[in-house]
């Protein structure tokens, strides 16, 4: 089969379009014929050998997150059949033509969606299931904040927590990006580049969850315009993991300050995300009420130009390889 090979850590470029062997499933696994792939930020982290707990890279091939047709299923993998479309988080391997997953990570392609569209939903929605509504307990009638809110991360928080019933503010970097979260139902958007984010949600009132990629300066920041009980969730740190707050404030407010990586997950974490998922967010999804924003597909050959745009920002939601076209 094809597939995206990382050579060794470093840019883009070091993403090359290889044979190599098909996989063969394990008794708990399903051998998916692989449509679409979807593009990620871990997947730019591997890529750079800077993914905590990756290792050598080298020889590695990425993707968290594809759709596809079942081929094989293992002895045990009961649910699934040849032939059956489903979506599917793994924590390696999706830019290729085959990939095995365990059968408990796979959802069914929502009825009459496409293939690219159904690789753009694990990561995503299980990061922000996750981290939003376990860690970050966000209630209908809460107000979440989401930074790097036009990104597929933040537009599926926008969207997630809207049809749930929360109030969603964002901030982001043009007013293209700010038009394109306002109609997903973000109510207060704050470029920030022209506005300061701490001024603009505490005179909105402050907010309740946080949800946090940035890291850095913004920490401060968010704690201060959390409200009491607040929580914040980190998902990333792109400005970097060290900051400085006022911890005796966090005490007096009681604010939760927390986060998490899913790539390093036990498998049966994952397999309990999945079914809290199926259950909660597939009928969103079944009554049209989200879903995801394709800004762009590549072929898989060109997967060094996803990367290439996903470092750059100027997408807006996702980016999905096209392994089948």
């Amino acid at each position: 089969m094809k597939a995206i090979v990382i050579t060794q850590a470093g840019g883009p470029e070091v993403l090359e379009l290889q044979e190599q062997p098909r996989p063969v499933p394990a008794a708990h696994e399903v051998l998916i014929r692989v449509h679409a792939a979807g593009v990620n930020r871990p997947d730019v982290l591997l890529r750079q050998g800077k993914y905590a707990g990756s290792g050598d890279v080298a020889g590695t091939v990425p993707g968290l997150e594809i759709a596809g047709v079942v081929e094989q299923c293992g002895a045990a993998a009961a649910r699934w059949h040849p032939g059956d479309r489903v979506c599917a988080l793994l924590a390696a391997g999706g830019y290729a033509e085959y990939a095995v997953v365990d059968a408990r990570h796979c959802l069914s392609v929502p009825a009459g969606w496409e293939f690219a569209a159904a690789a753009a939903l694990p990561e995503t929605v299980f990061t922000v299931w996750h981290n939003v509504f376990q860690r970050g307990q966000l209630q209908s009638g809460e107000r979440l904040l989401v930074h790097g809110g036009s990104s597929g991360i933040g537009t599926t928080a926008v969207q997630l927590a809207t049809a749930l019933g929360s109030s969603v503010a964002v901030t982001v970097g043009s007013e293209a990006k700010a038009e394109a979260v306002r109609q997903l139902g973000a109510d207060l958007v704050v470029n920030y580049k022209e506005q300061d984010f701490e001024e603009a949600v505490q005179a909105a009132g402050g907010a309740d969850v946080v949800l946090d990629m940035i890291g850095g300066d913004y920490t401060a920041k968010n704690l201060r315009l959390l409200r009491d009980d607040g929580r914040l969730v980190f998902i990333n740190a792109m400005q970097g993991g060290n900051a400085e707050f006022n911890a005796l404030e966090v005490m007096r407010r009681r604010l939760t300050i927390t986060g998490s990586t899913l790539r390093p997950r036990s498998a049966d974490f994952k397999a309990a995300l999945a079914a809290e998922v199926e259950r909660h967010v597939w009928p969103l999804l079944a009554a049209g009420k989200m879903k995801p924003l394709l800004h762009h597909t590549f072929p898989l050959a060109e997967a060094a130009a996803a990367h290439e745009m996903l470092e750059s920002s100027a997408h807006i939601g996702k980016l999905v390889l096209l392994v089948v076209e």
